[in-house]
């Protein structure tokens, strides 16, 4: 009896599942468990509020650190984007308070060195250009900071702080010229959406290839979403990387590199004859690198001997490298190659990103220099400052990991290839077209091009050459191109005699976009 009972019951339970799963819906074709759609972490936002004064004035402030959930056109989630925004209290009608979307390059550079260098409101002390002793490092409010003029939203693209792909998204979909310049652009127009900033004026300011990231983001928000910037700021300033590639047969990195040569040499007193005034004397190499050089270079083997000695005098006296190198290099110098040539005799490198700085050089008879004294230098005071900082000041959980730059994930890689006008593409980047699209369509852009004299990274006669091709037949464009330079390098805000002038030029341009003369 009571295993009639017992068999009785497993019939029973089985019937039951039986039931159950024929209640079930029958699942498509082709669906599986790996089709399902991942799990989307939330976004996190951390907000406090804080106070500084700049230029007499007391500025309270909330500070808003952590993500966005960024969506595709199809209203599917693709990336926590990661930024800290800034903003000014009290202000009732956001139309008055303009907005500034900042980032760095790299590709893969977090925001934290225009964060902490200029733009915020606290800045790490260094001893530009020597070496910052070591821990404790000091941090201290930035009475130079932009906030007095604008709110801020620092960016920090996919791969980088707290940005990741979620969902179904990957890395690859945001690693790439076209990639990075649309999902920023998202970024920035999801933020004005969900913090209603639609008629505030907006700027965006970008540093080295966050200038390339920035003339494809105003060509993009003007053209693809209907935004139209009021200005642009760049620092140290890359559209076209053929001005950069020192590349079998492209003579023309060699011409645009010169007068920057000239200028480190100027300052590391290492020229033949040095002159008293240097903005005068880079003239003259401007002059020769575009005429005689470029002649020389662009002749090849057909330079006849005298014109070859005489083209190898001049590059002896504007940069203080030897002739004898000069003729062994066949008139071409690498930028890696100037790094380690110039002090050599001094056993020092110099910097490429910033050439005032010098550190010892390993190999005396190395060809290319190994590593920048100026990025090995002031990398500790800004890693360190900033991660202090933000655990401290903003209060962000410690248990979230910060990336500086996205380098370290083992998926990274750059996708260069970019989608030119047509079905054309360029193998070599270069956003001057579209930066030239969005200043014929838009007759009130201008933009502010910042350059540091010393910076090898992104030589300043190389911007002014793209400059100078962006177009013949866009309105009044030589009057909307504002030119500064800087005796320092690619970072020139972290030299202490630069940044009050860096901070003024950006806010003079920036009210000049407001506030237009008539």
């Amino acid at each position: 009896m009571r295993m009639h009972k017992f068999y009785l019951l497993v019939l029973l339970a089985l019937l039951v599942n039986f039931t159950s799963l024929s209640a079930q819906p029958k699942p498509e074709k082709g669906d599986s468990t790996e089709a399902a759609e991942p799990k989307v972490p939330k976004p996190v936002q951390i907000v406090t509020h804080h106070s500084i004064t700049i230029n007499g004035q007391m500025i309270r402030y909330t500070a808003t650190t952590g993500t966005l959930l960024l969506k595709d056109e199809n209203d599917k989630p693709i990336a926590l984007f990661g930024f800290t925004a800034y903003t000014k209290d009290g202000v009732t009608d956001p139309s008055t308070r303009p907005i500034t979307f900042a980032y760095n390059g790299g590709p893969g550079s977090s925001s934290i060195w225009l964060h902490m260098g200029a733009v915020g409101p606290k800045r790490v002390v260094i001893d530009d250009p020597e070496a910052t002793p070591p821990a404790p490092y000091k941090i201290e409010d930035n009475p130079y900071s932009l906030l007095d003029v604008t709110d801020l939203v620092m960016v920090d693209p996919v791969g980088t702080g707290f940005s990741r792909p979620v969902g179904k998204a990957k890395g690859a979909d945001f690693w790439g010229v076209d990639q990075d310049i649309k999902s920023v652009s998202e970024f920035i127009f999801q933020y004005i959406r969900a913090n209603d900033r639609w008629n505030s004026p907006k700027f965006l300011l970008g540093e080295s290839y966050g200038t390339t990231r920035s003339a494809g983001v105003a060509d993009y928000l003007y053209e693809k979403m209907g935004i139209a910037v009021n200005g642009v700021v760049f620092v140290s300033t890359v559209f076209n990387f053929e001005t950069l590639a020192f590349a079998p047969g492209n003579d023309l990195p060699y011409i645009l590199y010169l007068p920057t040569y000239a200028a480190v040499a100027w300052y590391h007193h290492v020229l033949p004859s040095q002159p008293a005034d240097m903005e005068s004397f880079l003239q003259n190499v401007r002059k020769f690198a575009k005429g005689e050089y470029a002649d020389a270079l662009f002749k090849g083997a057909a330079t006849d001997s005298t014109e070859f000695r005489n083209v190898v005098d001049k590059l002896y006296k504007y940069t203080g490298i030897s002739k004898s190198y000069w003729m062994k290099a066949n008139l071409r110098v690498s930028e890696p190659q100037f790094t380690d040539e110039l002090l050599r005799e001094h056993g020092l490198t110099v910097g490429r990103l910033d050439a005032r700085y010098e550190g010892p050089t390993a190999d005396l008879l190395s060809e290319y220099a190994s590593y920048d004294p100026q990025s090995s230098t002031i990398s500790p005071v800004f890693i360190t400052d900033f991660l202090n900082y933000l655990h401290t000041d903003l209060k962000f959980p410690t248990d979230e990991t910060y990336h500086i730059a996205a380098y370290g994930n083992k998926d990274f890689k750059w996708e260069w290839k970019q989608q030119g006008r047509g079905e054309f593409h360029f193998q070599m980047p270069n956003v001057s077209p579209n930066l030239a699209d969005v200043m014929a369509k838009d007759p009130y852009l201008n933009i502010l091009v910042l350059n540091g004299y010393f910076d090898l990274a992104t030589p300043f006669f190389a911007t002014e050459y793209t400059m100078d091709h962006l177009g013949n037949n866009i309105p009044d464009l030589k009057n909307r191109i504002h030119m500064k330079y800087f005796k320092a390098g690619h970072m020139m805000y972290i030299r202490s005699e630069s940044l009050p002038t860096f901070k003024s030029d950006i806010t003079h341009f920036m009210e000049s976009m407001i506030h237009p003369k008539k």
